[in-house]
């Protein structure tokens, strides 16, 4: 589990049958003390209306994502557990 930033939104013109209805987030991981940054954007699915500058809590557990989406077979590996409240 990891605390991040909404950074953004993505689009897809195709997607897995599984992802649909999801939206689709870009998200920056934070370090500890919730403001440094670390490493690259990871894209997300979200399913509880987080926004861009949100402050999310995700995870990279792609069994529970796959659970999320009803879909075993689904390619989905990050997901939003939560939003934070600030």
């Amino acid at each position: 589990m990891y605390f991040g930033r909404v950074v953004g939104t993505a689009t897809a013109t195709v997607k897995h049958p599984s992802m649909q209805g999801c939206k689709l987030l870009l998200v920056m991981a934070l370090q500890a003390d919730r403001k440094s940054i670390e490493g690259d954007p990871v894209l997300v699915i979200d399913t509880l209306g987080a926004g861009i500058g949100d402050m999310v809590m995700i995870t990279s557990d792609g069994i529970g994502a796959r659970e999320l989406v009803r879909d075993e077979r689904s390619p989905v590996r990050w997901s939003v557990l939560g939003i934070i409240d600030q």
